[in-house]
């Protein structure tokens, strides 16, 4: 099987050399430990899409001084900024993975908890796997308001669609290319997290949970996500349950 890591990045000169290693260097050999596969190992094939989204701080000429060094890494150069969305909507394009994975490219999540994220999907107990940061893996305290607006808006996902989520807004989001060619994303920026959920909700996939662990940034380091964002948020939620 091969797993396409689809990475948006925007202005991450300081992190984006560190988080090209990390993804890189984890092992992608996942054991079932459920069900008719149980026992079986999946050594999955890696491909990387990034996809650079305007970048002004420098990230595109450290990404055009690696480029020929990575041979499962194709690099996608935006000529306008079009957001969070529209980059991941441009590397699901390129991806030719069985199973697609959204990296962002800030550190803040940890790719060692790969294995985790595809097991469910090895063992054939889920197409849609999200990794949840609140669940017992081990984290950074986030923000009080931040952990208040997240917790706020996956209750209203999961009360629109009939879900029950902990952690809607988490980057670490899996699906199998089934899934991928179903989905109709056109949200640009912070609307896409909301977007896709409820695209695969409303397709009657049910999203499988695991733990993963998070390190949160501070503002001064980059940390982007202001409370006009979850109106952006909370408008696509609702847009899709009643008006899509």
């Amino acid at each position: 099987m091969k797993l396409s890591v689809i990475m948006p990045v925007y202005n991450e000169i300081a992190t984006i050399a560190e988080i090209l290693q990390r993804v890189r260097s984890v092992p992608l050999q996942v054991t079932a430990g459920y069900g008719p596969r149980d026992g079986a190992v999946v050594e999955f094939e890696r491909e990387i899409v990034i996809v650079d989204d305007e970048s002004t701080d420098g990230t595109r000429d450290v990404l055009r001084t690696l480029e020929q060094a990575l041979n499962d890494t194709v690099i996608i150069f935006h000529e306008s900024n079009q957001g969070k969305g529209g980059a991941v909507r441009t590397g699901l394009q390129q991806a030719s993975g069985d199973v697609m994975l959204i990296q962002d490219a800030d550190l803040e999540y940890d790719p060692r908890d790969y294995p985790a994220l595809l097991q469910p999907i090895v063992e054939g107990r889920a197409q849609v796997v999200y990794g949840s940061r609140f669940r017992g893996g081990p984290t950074k305290a986030m923000f009080f308001w931040h952990m208040i607006g997240n917790q706020f808006l996956t209750f209203v996902t999961n009360l629109l669609y009939n879900t029950i989520l902990t952690d809607m807004e988490t980057c670490y989001k899996v699906f199998t290319r089934e899934v991928a060619d179903q989905l109709q994303l056109e949200a640009p920026g912070w609307g896409f997290d909301p977007e896709i959920t409820a695209q695969i909700l409303k397709r009657g996939y049910r999203i499988f949970e695991v733990p993963i662990s998070y390190t949160g940034r501070e503002f001064e380091e980059g940390k982007k996500i202001s409370w006009r964002d979850g109106l952006t948020v909370l408008w696509t939620l609702v847009k899709y349950r009643f008006v899509r």
